[in-house]
């Protein structure tokens, strides 16, 4: 997160100059559509001109110990083009972007859509992918408990589906709409406890199903927002709820 090619000098004229068209466009389009842009603009020229971002990304800061307890990985290997690097230590800069005052992170890790190969190479990467993760993810949860930044931090570890119950005539697992599974740590809220079943196949949920929307509700409700009351204004300017009527937090967790 630099300046490649020119001088923060010739970044503030950009900056000024876009100011200027912006006050044109704005006499001439008083329908307000432009102030949301301006918000954006804004908050992209102080990513690139303030040094907090970069300095959080920046894990030479961190001590070998805590690199170690991560895990490592090649940032430029991929596993295929399907997928992202499988670099543990994105959930160490994760933790420095919490710290640094980001209130949503996201890590794009790894592969995980196995589809297809033999047998041994599906497993293989079972075997391969599991320990990393979990490595890394330890030392995540751990370091924001050691910190003291577990209330305020709620971590989810999650995909859009979960996999077919059975191996398919591909030898892999296909997408599995049906039943999938979570991961929550932090955020003060009760642990140590695994919310709903299902069949021994884990094909079908058989007790306390819960939806992604309840999922989300107990995370907006982290972030101080009600789904309740609270709305966004859709492309027609309607009001719109954040989750479907009566999808409220967990309340095994909250």
């Amino acid at each position: 997160m630099v300046l490649n090619g020119i001088t923060t000098d010739r970044l503030t004229n950009r900056d000024q100059l876009l100011k200027s068209v912006d006050r044109l466009r704005r006499d001439i389009d008083a329908s307000g559509t432009l102030d949301g842009i301006d918000t954006f603009t804004r908050q992209a020229m102080g990513i690139l001109t303030s040094s907090r971002l970069a300095e959080a990304l920046d894990l030479s800061n961190e001590t070998d110990t805590v690199r170690d307890r991560y895990g490592k990985g090649d940032p430029t290997k991929f596993i295929d083009g399907n997928g992202a690097p499988r670099i543990p230590q994105s959930f160490l800069a994760a933790r420095r972007l919490i710290e640094a005052g980001a209130r949503v992170v996201t890590v794009n890790y790894s592969k995980w859509d196995w589809h297809g190969g033999s047998y041994d190479t599906i497993f293989n990467r079972e075997k391969e992918d599991f320990p990393v993760f979990d490595k890394a993810i330890t030392a995540l949860i751990d370091d924001l408990h050691q910190r003291g930044l577990d209330k305020d931090t709620a971590v989810i570890v999650w995909g859009e589906f979960g996999r077919t119950p059975k191996i398919s005539a591909q030898v892999g697992r296909d997408h599995w709409p049906r039943v999938a599974c979570a991961l929550m740590a932090g955020g003060g809220m009760q642990h140590g406890q695994v919310i709903g079943a299902t069949d021994r196949l884990a094909g079908e949920a058989t007790e306390r199903p819960v939806s992604f929307q309840e999922v989300f509700a107990t995370l907006y409700r982290h972030l101080g927002i009600d789904v309740r009351t609270s709305t966004v204004a859709d492309l027609q300017g309607r009001p719109q709820y954040l989750v479907d009527p009566g999808m409220l937090p967990l309340p095994e967790l909250v």
